[in-house]
């Protein structure tokens, strides 16, 4: 029986060192946690208020970040807080560039994040077919 390195067991899973991780990855990890910190102590567009910075990604070659976020609200919010992001985005990837020391600043590109939409949609499928199978149950 051989015994495994622990280091080498977290590793193996993607939860060991982060100077393994990759340099895009890191880059997308730092955008969002400046960009939120940003969002809660310098922008003042009450289209933004409630909107949040769920993920991003940064390409390879980190020329394009897209950042996704989410918004409380209906069709409306999220249109307006569409429309708000655009019109920060250059203060905001200029605060990036001021504060992450990049040789190039990637282009910030907003997308809404409807997983959370899709997660719902399936837990009420799931509920759904859980009652049918616990009424066809009953039946019987």
């Amino acid at each position: 029986m051989s015994t495994l390195d622990p280091k080498q067991t977290l590793d193996s899973i993607g939860i060991g060192e982060k100077s393994e991780q990759k340099r895009s990855s890191r880059v997308a990890e730092a955008i969002r946690n400046e960009l939120s910190t940003l969002l809660i102590s310098k922008v003042r567009d009450p289209r933004l208020l409630n909107v949040h910075f769920s993920r991003v990604e940064v390409s390879d070659d980190l020329s394009l970040a897209r950042i996704f976020y989410t918004v409380l609200g209906g069709k409306r919010e999220i249109r307006e807080a569409g429309a708000g992001l655009q019109k920060a985005k250059g203060f905001m990837r200029s605060h990036i560039a001021r504060t992450l020391n990049l040789r190039f600043t990637p282009a910030l590109q907003f997308k809404y994040d409807d997983v959370a939409e899709k997660v719902a949609e399936l837990d009420d499928i799931f509920q759904e077919l859980a009652d049918e199978r616990k009424s066809r149950d009953e039946d019987s």
